[in-house]
């Protein structure tokens, strides 16, 4: 596989959210405008292309009776490190994201990649996968989140463009379930071509 492979099969292939339908959590429950969306994918990404660096290169060393609770600390360090610098840097992103920010520790994408492909790749390969895996999540939740914020805001990363007019059903969970679905429908009947 190439590395430009590496990266696109992230995006399409393997999108995280509308091809494996994985990080559900994060993906309803932050997505009610694109900027947090974009906010979570890109600490998201942070976070698995981090830790998929580091366990590529102690894969050889790590016994596999402890390779699980290893990878959980790797990852929980690098959780700790961004949510540290958003507290710092972006703290009003921190606040929207709330609780969502420490449960990247156990997001299955993340875990998943450290187990199916860090764990048996070299280190640029590694992160050429937590790049292309990254990309596509934050993709997926900054469209879902402008989808929502869109609909139910008449807003699109905060510039209000009819405010007042839409129906607020978007921005409500139920939303996120309607906009999920319907990206998802657009995304696999677009990938299939």
């Amino acid at each position: 596989m190439s590395k430009l492979q590496l990266i696109t099969k992230g995006i399409v292939k393997e999108n995280p959210t509308f091809a494996l339908i994985l990080g559900m959590c994060p993906t309803l429950g932050v997505t009610s405008s694109a900027i947090n969306g974009m906010g979570m994918g890109v600490a998201t990404m942070a976070v698995l292309i981090m830790s998929n660096m580091v366990i590529s290169m102690i894969k050889n060393i790590v016994p596999d009776k402890v390779r699980i609770p290893v990878f959980i600390v790797v990852i929980a360090s690098f959780v700790t490190i961004i949510e540290m610098l958003m507290k710092a840097y972006v703290p009003a992103l921190y606040a929207s994201l709330g609780v969502f920010i420490p449960l990247i520790v156990v997001n299955c994408i993340i875990l998943g990649r450290a187990e199916a492909f860090a764990s048996k790749n070299g280190l640029v390969d590694s992160a050429l996968d937590g790049i292309g895996i990254g990309l596509g999540f934050t993709l997926s939740l900054t469209a879902i989140g402008a989808m929502r914020e869109i609909l139910g805001a008449g807003s699109i990363f905060g510039f209000s463009f009819a405010p007042g007019v839409m129906p607020l059903l978007f921005i409500l969970a139920p939303g996120g379930f309607f906009a999920l679905g319907y990206l998802m429908v657009l995304f696999n009947k677009v990938a299939k071509r």
